[in-house]
């Protein structure tokens, strides 16, 4: 049992933030996410998610988001940061403040929590942090046409890397997932001619992460869930 497990879920209004959340409540986990908006509350999906309002964007809220959880509870055993955008464009229209945007919105906002927990984790000596990567981030051959997105994205992957050398011989390891494409309303609706079968929903996703919070540490030292 699970009972007294936490798990933060970063974004936990979106498509696959909902999905997540409600795998680990499915488990026993008592899950925090955040919400951009206290309007999105009631679209969050799962009743059972405390959900707190917080700028990302913010590195002293997000620390103390992340310090008053572990005020209250002593503990986090994963977090899994889903909060981000995406935006197209080529290099002849992507301009550096494209790119800054998407800095912020892609790797600010998954740094200003993956730190405190991480540094939270390593001083437990467990736990297991999710990234949210993309193909165009892994492979600059997938990046044509989105190149400010694919920049923010790569971050996440070195950022890990870092991260797993820090703790190395600990119980904790940073893992990175790399979907496709996700099965979500919005992407039938941009892509309606797309083979949806080829495509993964979001809680096929979530529960492959759920899976790896199972694994012991030593399994998972090449930490990317590739999709």
């Amino acid at each position: 049992m699970n009972k007294n497990k936490i798990a933060i879920v970063s974004g936990v209004s979106g498509n696959l933030g909902k999905a997540v959340a409600g795998k680990f409540l499915e488990n026993n986990y008592r899950v925090i996410g955040t919400v951009h908006h206290k309007k999105q509350q009631n679209d969050a999906g799962n009743s059972g998610v405390e959900e707190v309002e917080l700028d990302l964007l913010s590195e002293d809220k997000a620390a103390g988001f992340v310090q008053e959880i572990i005020s209250k509870h002593n503990q986090i055993d994963a977090a899994v940061l889903t909060a981000g955008g995406f935006t197209m464009n080529d290099i002849s229209k992507t301009h550096s403040s494209d790119i800054y945007a998407q800095y912020q919105l892609n790797f600010e906002t998954a740094y200003n929590i993956a730190r405190p927990v991480f540094l939270q984790m390593l001083e437990q000596n467990s736990g297991r942090l999710f990234l949210i990567g993309s193909q165009a981030g892994r492979n600059a051959n997938n990046a044509k046409g989105v190149v400010a997105y694919s920049l923010s994205k790569s971050l996440l992957f070195r950022l890990a890397e870092i991260m797993n050398a820090e703790a190395k011989g600990k119980n904790v390891v940073v893992i990175v997932v790399v979907p496709s494409i996700i099965d979500t309303p919005e992407n039938r609706k941009s892509m309606p001619d797309a083979d949806f079968s080829t495509w993964q929903t979001p809680e096929q996703i979530a529960e492959v992460i759920y899976f790896y919070c199972t694994e012991a540490a030593e399994k998972l030292r090449k930490p990317i869930i590739q999709f």
